[in-house]
């Protein structure tokens, strides 16, 4: 799944192909990606421009002209890609496309079909679901550790359950779960409050500094990710426990154990991370 490095390296290489283009018209061969229906999204998106694309936790928010976004959620296996011919072949898992008016296309890409894409009101997104929830960003100016630490305390379940809340911070999966939790040397399934707030200081300095870096690295390609241009992120050359069950922990030479926790596999060292 896309986590917030990645939907942050899809937005940027994304805008300059698409920034400044108007939408000609809007297809779909699975309606229920477009959550408002294809002929709301035709009526409403044709004619509009690309101003520019934000992004908000995993959520990629696309600015369209006369006051509309569309809010884009690549959940597991979701990806775009610009064809500069609409009647270039299509890959079999297109399942969304916008044709723009100088012929060029942005196609939606999603061999789980997952993904949802939702057209509001510009400033209005926030009260869609998930995004009325969703908690700070990952950066030092949003993420207060206090307001973390009274979070934590509010929990008995496993401190990755937690993490992995959008409530609690935005734009954590289960990579970087697995590998900020090993970085700051806790078990994944320690009870949240029973975190000091020294723990829960170093968990958020490490959230902060691993998502910087994998962004820096344009992401983590473990499996089929890719950005808007095609290529890979490089981030996976630098993880140290996700996908790594029985090779060496990088620290201490304990094997990787990999484990469930609330239905998610989970990897860490048993020697390293020691529950509290």
């Amino acid at each position: 799944m896309p986590e917030l490095p990645e939907v942050e390296t899809v937005r940027a290489s994304l805008t300059p192909l698409i920034q400044g283009k108007t939408i000609r018209d809007v297809g779909t061969n699975w309606g229920k990606i477009l959550t408002n229906g294809l002929d709301q999204f035709q009526e409403q998106v044709a004619g509009q421009r690309v101003e520019r694309l934000d992004r908000r936790g995993k959520y990629l928010l696309i600015r369209l002209s006369g006051g509309l976004t569309i809010v884009s959620h690549l959940r597991m296996e979701g990806k775009y890609e610009l064809v500069q011919h609409a009647d270039d072949p299509m890959h079999k898992f297109v399942h969304v496309w916008l044709t723009f008016t100088d012929g060029s296309q942005l196609r939606y890409r999603d061999s789980r079909k997952f993904g949802r894409m939702t057209l509001v009101k510009t400033g209005e997104e926030m009260q869609l679901s998930g995004l009325r929830t969703i908690g700070p960003e990952p950066t030092e100016a949003t993420f207060d550790v206090d307001a973390f630490y009274q979070t934590l305390q509010r929990h008995k379940k496993a401190i990755k359950s937690v993490i992995l809340d959008q409530s609690t911070v935005a734009g954590v999966g289960n990579i970087y779960a697995d590998e900020c939790l090993w970085l700051a040397k806790i078990h994944p399934e320690t009870p949240a409050n029973h975190l000091t707030k020294r723990d829960a200081k170093r968990l958020r300095d490490t959230i902060i500094e691993e998502l910087a870096l994998a962004t820096k690295a344009r992401g983590t390609s473990a499996h089929t990710y890719l950005d808007a241009t095609g290529h890979k992120g490089d981030f996976q050359n630098q993880l140290h426990v996700y996908d790594r069950k029985g090779q060496p922990c990088d620290r201490c030479a304990t094997p990787i154990e990999k484990i469930k926790v609330n239905q998610r596999g989970t990897n860490f060292c048993p020697h390293c991370q020691k529950i509290k």
